[in-house]
């Protein structure tokens, strides 16, 4: 149930078109939600049919580019979910459950995928330290923004747990004693 919220989170920051969604989602929003061009869409042309968003100019036709923008109801609708209930999701990673295998069956091929997994934490979190220095310097740290940093933050502490507990699983299987950088 949490893209339509996206979308309308997306929407309420800036009226946008279903391109410019899908791009957004790949440069922010999708770093912790992610979506599909085609889901993107599917999600607008139902919000606006229950009267949520509504396009701003309508295209002529298929194809036409359309921007969308929140309607009361959206706004509504986004605010009783925000203050809504909902309890923490269970971790579902297969990496874990591949090292509970590795206990039963031998680590082969384990460390080479490790290493492969730590690579990739390393590269996301560089991508949001650059993103925190590009569009959250210091002298900025009290401004409206402050929850849209909060969000970045936390995906630096998540990927920074991450390295660490690679290193972890690293050393137990073999793979080096201590950080790698």
């Amino acid at each position: 149930m949490s893209l339509p919220h996206a979308i309308l989170t997306a929407l309420l920051e800036k009226p946008s078109s279903g391109l410019e969604l899908t791009r957004r989602f790949d440069r922010s929003i999708g770093f912790f939600w992610s979506a599909t061009h085609q889901q993107i869409y599917r999600e607008l042309a139902r919000l606006e049919r229950d009267g949520l968003v509504r396009a701003l100019a309508p295209g002529a036709g298929r194809g036409q580019r359309k921007e969308y923008e929140v309607l009361p109801a959206g706004r509504a609708a986004l605010r009783a979910w925000v203050g809504q209930r909902q309890d923490p999701k269970p971790v579902r990673d297969p990496l874990l459950l591949r090292l509970r295998a590795a206990a039963v069956l031998g680590e082969d091929g384990l460390e080479a995928e490790l290493a492969r997994h730590r690579a990739l934490h390393r590269a996301q979190l560089d991508e949001y330290l650059e993103i925190e220095r590009r569009d959250f310097p210091p002298e900025a740290a009290a401004t409206e923004n402050r929850l849209q940093h909060l969000v970045l933050r936390g995906g630096i502490q998540l990927e920074s747990f991450w390295l660490a507990w690679l290193d972890e699983a690293l050393g137990e299987c073999g793979g080096g004693d201590g950080p790698r950088e």
